[in-house]
């Protein structure tokens, strides 16, 4: 039988964690709820969304390294491209702007100083068969 999961919180390698909190909360609009480069991690969140960055210290016994890429599902083409131009007037690295793809996502792509990106989509392909 089927449960509930929570939602992931995926771990973001970083150089260092000052540098990357740094561009996540003033470029990004997260808020920093814990955490510093002495111990290596911090939990960053806006809204429902949560997210790691640790750094090479705290990583030691695992083999992630940067870049990785993290999917953020919103819930309309509306709310991408508001976030698009949030993110992209407050300075964010722009990989590629929104764009409805043939595999029915309306994405854009960003990346923080260490390369990582974040994808944001609106999946629309429940549209298809309305």
């Amino acid at each position: 039988m089927p449960s509930d999961l929570p939602a992931p919180v995926p771990e973001i390698p970083v150089t260092r964690i000052d540098t990357a909190v740094a561009y996540y909360v003033s470029v990004l609009g997260f808020a920093l709820d814990w955490g510093n480069e002495e111990g290596g991690i911090a939990g960053i969140s806006q809204g429902s969304c949560r997210l790691f960055l640790t750094n090479a210290e705290f990583r030691q016994s695992s083999p992630l390294r940067p870049p990785i890429i993290v999917w953020l599902n919103l819930s309309s083409r509306k709310k991408v491209d508001q976030l698009f131009a949030r993110w992209q007037t407050a300075g964010a690295l722009v990989l590629s702007p929104p764009e409805d793809k043939p595999w029915h996502l309306r994405e854009f792509t960003i990346a923080d100083p260490d390369a990582n990106r974040l994808r944001v989509f609106y999946d629309f392909s429940w549209e298809q068969n309305a």
